[in-house]
């Protein structure tokens, strides 16, 4: 079969034209390279020929299954439809971002030589008849022509544009090189070779202002992920000054013009987006917001899986998922390793696959989110939750937990949620699923077990090297009410508050001899001694300042000043008592201390929750039903 290769195609290519929709060859396939075997992560080199002259020509990560396919190979003639030239190295490379195969395989055409750049014209092309000439001797005899360099030269088309002044911005003096607008190309598209390039995205999300130190010195960095109009995504940083520059002015849902950022390899510990390369913006980038938005940019991407796959899937894995929300626990304070204090909450989440997996929700995500989601269900309703960038623990069985960058979606408008709102009303309400998650209890957080006052005691509990968390459900019998708080410190040590107990240095100031520094206004928290019982015993137990609040409902200063300053103390006895024989489930901490020369176990109260009889006896209808299956 008689080929016609596109004249002159490589000339034209590098001198710029990237318009023309050239048929061109392939002449070798190289693989350079191949990080932990990744096919999307690797890169093709293609050599590719007009049947005079040969280039190089790299091939976008989105079209290697073309090679992997054997849709392409050495042979191959091509269409390219989309496509760049870019400077790398002193040289230009022609990288493929579209292209079409038009005949698999095929013999090579010509005898083509490698195109040297220097060849290009730097004066004025012969006209445009020299050209038509040349194009229809190759048609008439219907077979390439072997051409020599010279002739390369004398028969390449006009593609340079003609010269134009530069434009002249107000204010801004004469226009500096290389300050026209670049061309919007794909993310799929982006790569390091490339020059100057601009994206049009939307923002899908959107992490928190984080402040780091290192050997440097201090600084500050945030994110945030985009995605295009080809479904691309991609993640962009900003470290510093570029932090005070686009912080504010980028927001969620909108769509931005962005240029002049670089490309590094994105670190896949942190970034979840399927993209090999990650944009860090520098003093010099642009971000504009795109006042013309029309709604044809995605306002998210997701790519649900199945609750039961989960099983299957590599610990700290992100991914997305939705499902019914059957349960949500009450949120608790949670002690982090760096020592700063966070909350957490877990839910419980089932869908059409016959498998329900825990959700851990971690800080605002407990407040915002996870109250609201808790008021429903405990108002009958089941609502549909959507996790986006949800990570994957495999501790103590599978679980679905929340990072920064993950997003919760509460009933929303997809056809996945309309769907699965359907199987639950008809099939999944009343249809038993296997957890994922082991030791889940409907009425307590994850891995506490529901234990009573009397097990606490004969399990040994506490004894051990590392403090027990359990959850009781216990009354309330009595308050020590000589102690009840302490005078607190309020200066902040970082990002804490000091919290040691203060004493009183006259003249109304207060003296803390760990910050040294005397101050008149102090804190006051709670110091609850008090005892808590159930059905098969009673216990003393101490609550800090949130449970104690939780257990009293008043401020620890408004009792402190009713007690010590106005002395009324039948008002504060009436709130003492309106605590007393209400039943709470107690989240409890038990540990082991060493008070002198003898060890006591000590049990500190991290959460109150008064009973809510909807969950609790959901709870015991779960716990009867497992007793049943024994």
């Amino acid at each position: 079969m008689a080929v016609n290769l596109t004249p002159n195609a490589i000339p034209a290519i590098i001198a710029g034209d990237v318009n023309s929709k050239p048929l061109v060859q392939v002449m070798d396939i190289t693989l350079i390279s191949n990080r932990n075997n990744n096919s999307q992560q690797q890169r093709y080199r293609l050599l590719i020929s007009d049947a005079v002259s040969t280039h190089h020509a790299m091939l976008a990560t989105q079209l290697n299954d073309r090679i992997l396919t054997a849709q392409v190979k050495k042979g191959s003639v091509l269409q390219l439809l989309e496509y760049i030239c870019t400077p790398l190295h002193n040289r230009k490379i022609i990288v493929v971002l579209n292209m079409e195969t038009i005949i698999p395989d095929c013999e090579i055409i010509g005898n083509p030589k490698s195109f040297v750049e220097s060849d290009l014209p730097t004066q004025r092309a012969l006209p445009d008849k020299t050209v038509e000439d040349s194009s229809r001797s190759n048609n008439n005899n219907n077979l390439p022509v072997k051409k020599t360099s010279n002739d390369v030269q004398n028969f390449r088309p006009t593609v340079q544009p003609a010269y134009q002044p530069p434009p002249v911005y107000k204010s801004h003096g004469a226009i500096v090189k290389n300050e026209a607008p670049a061309r919007i190309v794909p993310i799929a598209a982006l790569n390091p070779y490339q020059g100057r390039w601009a994206i049009r995205a939307r923002v899908t999300a959107k992490g928190e202002l984080r402040r780091y130190n290192n050997a440097r010195g201090d600084g500050k960095v945030f994110s945030f992920d985009l995605l295009d109009f080809d479904g691309g995504e991609i993640r962009v940083t900003c470290f510093n000054a570029v932090v005070d520059r686009f912080y504010d002015a980028v927001e969620v849902g909108k769509v931005y013009l962005i240029s002049k950022g670089s490309l590094k390899p994105a670190k896949k510990n942190f970034n979840h987006l399927k993209n090999e390369w990650e944009i860090f913006l520098d003093t010099t980038s642009t971000v504009e917001l795109c006042t013309d938005e029309d709604g044809s940019i995605p306002r998210q991407q997701f790519s649900f899986r199945p609750i039961s796959d989960i099983e299957n899937v590599d610990n700290d894995s992100i991914l997305d998922i939705i499902g019914v929300v059957t349960s949500v626990n009450p949120s608790f304070p949670i002690l982090r390793k760096n020592g700063m204090e966070t909350q957490k909450r877990t839910l419980n989440l089932k869908d059409s696959s016959g498998k329900s997996v825990e959700v851990t929700l971690w800080g605002e995500f407990c407040n915002r989110d996870g109250q609201k989601l808790q008021e429903m269900v405990d108002s009958g309703s089941f609502p549909i939750l959507a996790v986006k960038a949800g990570k994957v623990s495999d501790f103590s069985g599978k679980s679905i937990g929340t990072i920064s960058a993950t997003q919760l979606f509460i009933n929303p408008d997809f056809p996945e949620s309309h769907s699965l709102r359907e199987w639950f009303d008809q099939v999944g309400k009343d249809s038993a699923s296997l957890s994922i998650s082991k030791d889940i209890i409907l009425g307590g957080p994850k891995n506490e077990i529901r234990k009573t006052v009397s097990q606490i005691k004969d399990e040994g509990l506490g004894r051990s090297s590392k403090p027990d968390f359990i959850t009781v459900r216990g009354t309330l019998s009595f308050i020590k009410t000589d102690t009840f708080c302490y005078t607190a410190c309020p200066l902040m040590i970082g990002d804490r508050q000091c919290n040691k107990k203060v004493t009183s240095s006259g003249n109304t100031r207060w003296q803390c001899d760990r910050c040294n520094q005397e101050f008149e206004e102090c804190d006051y928290r709670y110091l609850l001694q008090a005892q808590i019982l159930d059905h098969t015993g009673i216990t003393w137990v101490t609550a800090f300042q949130e449970s104690g609040e939780e257990i009293v409902g008043y401020p620890a200063k408004e009792l402190y000043l009713l007690k010590y300053e106005q002395q009324d103390d039948e008002r504060f006895g009436e709130i003492i008592k309106s605590s007393l024989f209400k039943q709470f489930v107690f989240r409890l901490k038990i540990k082991e201390e060493l008070y002198g020369d003898e060890q006591r176990v000590k049990i500190t109260v991290v959460k109150a929750d008064k009973v809510n009889y909807s969950s609790e006896s959901r709870y015991l209808l779960d716990l009867i039903s497992k007793i049943c299956k024994q």
